[in-house]
């Protein structure tokens, strides 16, 4: 008489364990949240990356700045527009309408 209560019970208590593994799995903080939070890493990595790459090519103009008259030169008339002394300039195109 005593293995086939005992018996029960652990089942009992196997399926209430299984039950509550279930429902916190399928919870809002159980798989889909850890997918969610997966999918979220691997956004930020992938910005992440793209900022690394876009810093290093920022070093790079800095560093060929630093270094080239001619590379400064052509930073200063495109960003400035602003030409030598005798230098010639000719703009082409139409003129903008205000």
């Amino acid at each position: 008489m005593k293995a086939p209560f005992s018996r029960t019970v652990y089942l009992v208590v196997f399926l209430m364990a299984a039950a509550y593994v279930a429902v916190t799995l399928g919870g809002p903080k159980g798989i889909p949240a850890v997918l969610a939070r997966q999918k979220q890493i691997q956004r930020l990595e992938d910005r992440n990356a793209q900022l690394v790459r876009e810093i290093e090519r920022k070093r790079d103009h800095i560093r060929r700045l630093a270094n080239d008259v001619n590379e400064q030169d052509i930073e200063i008339r495109e960003r400035y527009k602003l030409v030598h002394p005798g230098d010639t300039v000719f703009i082409t195109g139409q003129p903008d309408k205000k």
